[in-house]
Formats: structure tokens, sequence, C-alpha cells
């Protein structure tokens, strides 16, 4: 795909999650593999809602804009490194539902383990709902390098990672495809509101 594809399909992916809810106003920010060394990623502080043709730029893969006068998102590094951890990723969504937050709020632990659902089946990499997928929750930081430092051995130690949360901010997922994507963001919303249903049912 060319870039012009390539930012409609960011446009279009912000404005399906901010029309279910888990894009309110500036927050998220979206990407696509642009190249094997480029990503194209959502400017910084737009409504995601109303994103045009202009609001995405070039970055290298250290997250350095390659347009000068756009600023990228200050979370350009978290898409980028997963960019650099596999090849085959083309493309990465970070939402900010308000099922994700709470959730990641109410875990202390760090991290969530979905079991026995179906729709697990909906990630990439399961066949079955008899199997786990464990969804690490990092603590948030406004300092990104420290937090993409913090992420790094994770992704490195669990190769099958379809997602995680950054604890009462928001959802990072990705995919071969912003198709594929787009379907994860939808699996955990699914599964991140079951759980929250579980819980509010079984603390009374």
């Amino acid at each position: 795909m060319n870039r012009q594809q390539l930012a409609q399909e960011i446009i279009e992916a912000g404005r399906f999650l901010y029309g279910r809810g888990w894009s309110p106003a500036t927050s998220s920010n979206y990407s696509t593999r642009l190249s094997a060394d480029q990503a194209l990623l959502t400017v910084s502080g737009k409504h995601k809602g109303q994103l045009g043709p202009d609001d995405v730029l070039a970055t290298d893969l250290d997250g350095n804009s390659l347009e000068p006068g756009k600023k990228p998102s200050a979370e350009t590094l978290l898409h980028t490194q997963l960019y650099r951890w596999k090849p085959e990723i083309g493309a990465v969504l970070h939402t900010h539902s308000v099922n994700a937050t709470v959730l990641s709020r109410l875990t202390l632990a760090d991290s969530l383990v979905f079991a026995d659902y179906e729709l697990q089946k909906a990630f990439s990499g399961v066949s079955t709902h008899e199997s786990q997928v464990l969804v690490p929750i990092f603590d948030n930081d406004q300092d990104i390098a420290r937090l993409a430092a913090k992420v790094q051995p994770w992704l490195d130690e669990h190769p099958d990672c379809v997602g995680y949360l950054i604890r009462g901010h928001g959802l990072y997922t990705w995919g071969p495809r912003m198709s594929d994507a787009l379907r994860q963001v939808e699996a955990f919303e699914f599964l991140f509101e079951c759980e929250l249903k579980m819980l509010s049912i079984t603390q009374r």
C-alpha cells in the first residue's frame, strides 16, 4: 500500500474507534508500517474522530519525525519499538477506553489473564478457548523512553504477546494489517467488559 492508502486506513480506524468510545477526543494514537525502516503515525493532539490526510507523519524506527513542522505523538517510541521487535507487524493501535482504564486500575497485579473465553480465538496465534492470554500491565510513566525500556524485556520474553495495558491509561495492540489490529481491539474490549462485569457480580 502507498502512503495515501495507509493514511486512509489510519483515518478510518480513528473514526471507528472514536465512534465506539474507545478513543475519546485527542487521546490515543495509531500507526502503520510505511516501509522496513519507517512508520506512519498520527500527529500529536488531533481529535481521532476527525483525522485528515495531513494528520499523519512519517518517522524512523527510533521515533524521529521525518517531516519538519509536524510533531509526532509523545508515545511514538512505543509504536516504533513494536515495528523493530517484529518485522511482520504492520499496524499498531493505542486506545483509551473506559473499560481498559478502569480494569487496569482495579487490577493490582502486573498482568491480566484471560482464560476459557471463546473470543480469545480472535487473537493472533490462539486457536482454542482452552488456553490463557496473558496481558501485562505497566505502570503509567510520562517518560516514554523509560516506559519503553520496561516494555521491551517483556516482549522479548513473551514473543506471543498480543497486547499490553498501561495502568490508568489504555491499550496497545498490533497486527500484520490494520484490520488485524482492529479485530484485536474489539476482542480486548469485549474481554475487558466481561471481566469488569464478573468483578461487579462477584464482589457484591
